[in-house]
C-alpha cells in the first residue's frame, strides 16, 4: 500500500461525504481524508489503488483531483 496526496475541488463536508460515497465503495473509510483546511483540500489515501484510479473515483462523484508531488 502506498499513500497519495490530490488537490481536490471539495468544497465543504456535503462535497467530502459526495466524493466519500465513491471511496467507500473500494477502500476502508480510514483510509483517506480530505482535509479542508487547506487551500488545496488535500485528499490523502493510503491504498493500492493506481494514482488515474482514485482521480476517476473522486470525477465519478463530480469533483476534479490532480495528484500532489
Amino acid at each position: 500500500m502506498k499513500t497519495s496526496k490530490f488537490k481536490t475541488t471539495a468544497k465543504c463536508g456535503g462535497c467530502v461525504a459526495k466524493i466519500g460515497e465513491t471511496l467507500d465503495k473500494v477502500v476502508a473509510r480510514d483510509q483517506w481524508n480530505i482535509d479542508l483546511s487547506t487551500p488545496d483540500r488535500v485528499l490523502t489515501i493510503t491504498s493500492d489503488l493506481s494514482d488515474d484510479r482514485v482521480i476517476e473515483l473522486v470525477k465519478e462523484a463530480g469533483f476534479k483531483a490532480e495528484k500532489l508531488e
